[in-house]
């Protein structure tokens, strides 16, 4: 494509998986309104945002196969449509339990859009701009970041949380119908391809057990619970028939042949790692904030919005120059500033002011922008036009998927390590009282005076609690500047200034 429909055509695709990517970041701040609303606690109001990620995260690996069958412009509309119209439902949703339901129905049709966008996007630019489409489609992602908290701080504060979905019905209806009207003409070739139903079935079991068994785990103490060793069973026995069948099956739901290039199982292992530690930290933060800073959900947003800032400024800068230079310096660069980012994090304490948890994030934008298009870049690298929606599907799946994983291991651990600081603490005021021969809280015997003091235990506790994890995350992102140098980037011929016309590629 060119001119006005290239320009028009990118900002409808990019606008989708804006939405997209929206419906996660503006419902993060928003979780302890909805909890209350429904009568839940915070820890179970996250399944708001984990059900979504883990429904997506299986229907990803659909994606070439319904691409194939029924075209990628058909699928990507029918997609947006649907994701509207779930939209709406989850806004009227009057319980937890059907609002889970609905957001889990949301997941599945809005898995296609990611990965049929970036298809599209690429299919739309010569190959040799293809670092320019992935940028464009990746900087959608950063913004959406930077609005959705403050857009959903702002809506639960002032109007109310069911806003957060009814908003997506215009930005919906609009990119579905610029697509359609733009992109039918261009429809790929379909094909018959038998689907592998045994293969989507023990997908479907595995991921939904293991989900299911993190989301429940510490409301039913771990494996203290029959239920949580069943679903544990349950996800390792169907996880390892799932890869056995799916090595030998003629038309597998996941086309696990994609990780034999070694670029696409580094880049892929490298990405997922790093967003898992990215989304539980992005889910933590405005929960403690919340909870344990009295901060208001849109002051919240306001402390959560500038990661986009330099991921916006840095982001089209490495979109050029990818070709250029070694994505792995790229990638390198943006795992070390979030080791930096989480560590100081990690030296946050009650007293923090707003500037101060706000100096972190903005920084944050840095890494995210030179984090994903770099590794998207090697991932793709080398995979044959056909099968770039099979493989854009698979990495993420694979990338949403372990951002589940770590929201709900992030959550979890928060509260066994405030649990555990709290019992420290408890100890330690209790020995000093001992040995102060009572003089230590001596007015604890006026049970507003204990529920005061309680109350400081909880903040400093889960204080600790969250310093903990983002000092863990540190260490893992130092880990990952190894990690993605198992990667071998093509070598590629860089036009000169003169404009040579040979491409990238």
């Amino acid at each position: 494509m060119s001119g006005w429909r290239l320009v028009v055509g990118s900002i409808a695709l990019s606008t989708a998986t804006f939405m997209n990517v929206l419906d996660v970041s503006i419902a993060n701040v928003s979780i302890p309104a909805i909890a209350g609303d429904l009568g839940v606690s915070p820890n179970q109001g996250t399944w708001v945002i984990t059900s979504f990620a883990v429904a997506s995260g299986i229907s990803l690996p659909l994606t070439g196969w319904f691409a194939q069958r029924f075209g990628m412009v058909k699928l990507f509309v029918l997609s947006v449509l649907m994701f509207t119209l779930v939209s709406w439902l989850c806004g009227l949703a009057p319980n937890i339990e059907s609002l889970v339901f609905l957001r889990i129905v949301q997941g599945v049709v809005a898995g296609p859009m990611i990965p049929l966008s970036q298809a599209m996007l690429l299919g739309s630019f010569k190959r040799e701009n293809s670092g320019m489409a992935l940028t464009i489609w990746s900087m959608t992602s950063l913004i959406a970041p930077v609005v959705g908290p403050v857009l959903g701080g702002w809506i639960t504060d002032n109007i109310h949380w069911p806003w957060i979905f009814f908003i997506n019905i215009p930005v919906g209806l609009m990119a579905a119908g610029v697509t359609w009207w733009l992109y039918r003409s261009r429809e790929a070739p379909t094909a018959r391809r038998p689907i592998d139903v045994i293969g989507l079935i023990v997908l479907v079991v595995w991921i939904g057990c293991f989900q299911t068994m993190l989301d429940k785990g510490k409301e039913l103490d771990w494996f203290e619970s029959n239920t949580i060793i069943v679903l544990a069973a349950v996800a390792a026995i169907g996880f390892c028939f799932f890869l056995i069948w799916e090595l030998t099956e003629d038309h597998p739901v996941v086309e696990l042949s994609l990780f034999a290039r070694r670029n696409f199982w580094a880049a892929t292992l490298t990405i997922s790692l790093g967003y898992g530690a990215f989304f539980g930290n992005l889910v933590l933060l405005p929960l403690w904030l919340q909870q344990h800073m009295g901060y208001t959900p849109t002051l919240a947003g306001l402390a959560m919005a500038p990661v986009g800032i330099l991921a916006l400024i840095i982001s089209p800068w490495v979109g050029k120059n990818i070709q250029r230079y070694d994505a792995r310096w790229f990638a390198t660069f943006g795992f070390v500033v979030f080791a930096i980012v989480v560590l100081m994090r990690g030296r946050f304490n009650t007293n923090a002011d707003f500037d101060t948890i706000l100096w972190p994030t903005i920084l944050q934008g840095a890494a995210i922008g030179t984090f994903f298009i770099p590794l998207f870049n090697l991932a793709l690298q080398g995979i044959p036009p056909e099968k770039i929606s099979s493989a854009s599907g698979l990495l993420n799946f694979c990338r949403i998927t372990t951002g589940a994983f770590g929201a709900s291991v992030a959550t979890t651990m928060w509260d066994r390590r405030a649990a555990f600081h709290h019992a420290r603490i408890v100890d330690q005021l209790d020995a000093a009282r001992r040995a102060t021969g009572g003089l230590v809280g001596g007015a604890m015997d006026d049970a507003t005076s204990l529920a005061l003091m309680n109350r400081l235990l909880d903040q400093q506790a889960f204080m600790l609690a969250a310093t903990d994890i983002f000092n863990a995350c540190a260490v893992l992102f130092i880990a990952l500047t190894g990690l993605v140098w198992l990667a071998r980037p093509e070598r590629m011929h860089v036009p000169d200034a003169a404009g040579d016309a040979g491409g990238a590629h």
